[in-house]
Formats: structure tokens, C-alpha cells, sequence
């Protein structure tokens, strides 16, 4: 190994829910780091703008309409990587859908589905078509799958959303170990209180907000390049020795929560 260990020189990603916060700022960051980047989103009118920033600032992107959800539309994402930049190396599964906000008990069979459509179903199909191309070509690959700290402990308000985060925790490990083999790596990252729209309920709400950020260490919420900077970690050779981890970027309010 030698070199920048951050460098994704002629390296092939694939970013979910790429069309703004923190998928946005994972994608920009891979493409500073030498990356072609494939953002993907259910979206044309966000998506495309959010490419040709990257392009814009010197980068290689490509922006597909995908709803990650529908396995049609990831089979179709792998293959429009490929067919524009010849592979895909990493992969970073980060698309998600939170539709209900409140008492789980309260949560409607309609807002369960969807929500474990997107954010295991989704993550789940397209690791599968990740692996699945980069054992055919027998190399190696990066999987990194965007939880939450929702997915290590109780979330009120939001307790379907936590439970898929945990499912996804769950496979990130069972895959980590199952493909450790075919030296594709698969890691999580579990972000505390981003500013994105995603967490519009919370980061709109000044006294959830305010309780959460009184329970932060750092005393303060994150911003989504801030989590980036995780994503770039573990998909370059930095992180050439770590599989199966669950890397938390929150601040500190897992370890002060309850103090």
C-alpha cells in the first residue's frame, strides 16, 4: 500500500439518495478524492443539479433516476455505472425514507412498508448487485451503508425508522463476514442529529432539537460534509483492515446520553 491513503483515483462509486445532504456531500467528497461518481435518486430535478456541482467543480459524475426500493431500478443503476465508467468499486447505500413521525404503535401499515422498502430492501438489493459485479470480476470493493444511532437504541417518535437502522447494522455485519473472503469490505456509519431535510421533524422542532444537542458532547448538531469525511475513510485504503464496523459520528451523544 502506498500513496494517499484517502486517494479513490480510478475508483467507480455508486452514492444513494445523492441529490442533497449528506449523499450530496459524500458524493462531492468522493470525486475531490479521484473518484467517478454514479449519484443516484428518485428525483431528476434534484439529482441532476447535484452532478453537475461535481462536474461543475472538476469531478466525474453521472446522475441516474433510481428508486432504490424497486429491484428493476437497482439492477438498471449497476449496469448504467458500468456502461459509463467500466465498474463500480464502492458503494455507499444512503438513500432512506422517514414518512411517519410519531408513537410506533400509531404507525400505519402503509408507512412501514415504505419504510422498510427503502431503507432495507433497497440497501439489501443493491449490496447484493454491488458484490455480485465485483466478484464476477474477482476485486476488491467497498460497501458502506448509512445507519443511524436510532438503529443502536431506543427512538422515540421514530421507532420504525430506528428499527430498519438496526436491520441494516444487522446485515452490515453478516455480509462483512460472509464476503470478507472476496475482499469486499462492508461497513456502517451511524450519524447523530445531521442538518439535512431528511431531519426536518427534529431539526425544526427547537425543543427536540435543543434536547438532543443538550446531550451532545460537542454541544452541537452536524453538518452532512462532516459525515463525509467517515464515508471517504472507509471506502479508501485507510480503512484497508476494518469490516464489519459501525463507525459513530455523533458528537458524542451515544456516550453522554442519560448523564
Amino acid at each position: 500500500m502506498s500513496g494517499d491513503l484517502f486517494s479513490l483515483k480510478g475508483r467507480v462509486a455508486i452514492v444513494t439518495g445523492a441529490s442533497r445532504g449528506i449523499g450530496e456531500a459524500i458524493a462531492a467528497r468522493f470525486a475531490e478524492a479521484g473518484a467517478a461518481v454514479v449519484l443516484a435518486a428518485r428525483k431528476a430535478e434534484s439529482l441532476e443539479p447535484a452532478a453537475a456541482r461535481i462536474t461543475a467543480a472538476g469531478g466525474r459524475a453521472l446522475a441516474v433516476v433510481t428508486h432504490t426500493g424497486r429491484a428493476a431500478e437497482v439492477a438498471a443503476l449497476v449496469e448504467r455505472a458500468v456502461q459509463a465508467f467500466g465498474q463500480v468499486d464502492v458503494l455507499v447505500n444512503n438513500a432512506a425514507a422517514n414518512p411517519y413521525f410519531g408513537p410506533l404503535l400509531a404507525t400505519e401499515d402503509a408507512a412501514w412498508d415504505k419504510t422498510f422498502e427503502v431503507n432495507v430492501k433497497g440497501y439489501f438489493m443493491l449490496a447484493r448487485a454491488v458484490a455480485q459485479h465485483l466478484t464476477r470480476r474477482d476485486a476488491a470493493g467497498s460497501i458502506v451503508n448509512v445507519t443511524s444511532i436510532a438503529g443502536l437504541r431506543a427512538a422515540p417518535l421514530q421507532g420504525v425508522y430506528g428499527m430498519t437502522k438496526a436491520a441494516v447494522i444487522s446485515m452490515t455485519q453478516t455480509l462483512a463476514q460472509e464476503l470478507g473472503g472476496s475482499r469486499i469490505r462492508v461497513n456502517a456509519i451511524a450519524p447523530g442529529l445531521v442538518d439535512t431535510r431528511f431531519a426536518g421533524a427534529l431539526m425544526h422542532n427547537d425543543d427536540l432539537r435543543k434536547q438532543i444537542v443538550a446531550r451532545t458532547a460537542l454541544g452541537r448538531h452536524a453538518q452532512p460534509d462532516e459525515i463525509a469525511g467517515a464515508a471517504l475513510y472507509l471506502a479508501s485504503d485507510a480503512s484497508s483492515y476494518v469490516t464489519g464496523a459501525v463507525l459513530v459520528v455523533d458528537g458524542g451523544m451515544t456516550v453522554t446520553a442519560g448523564t
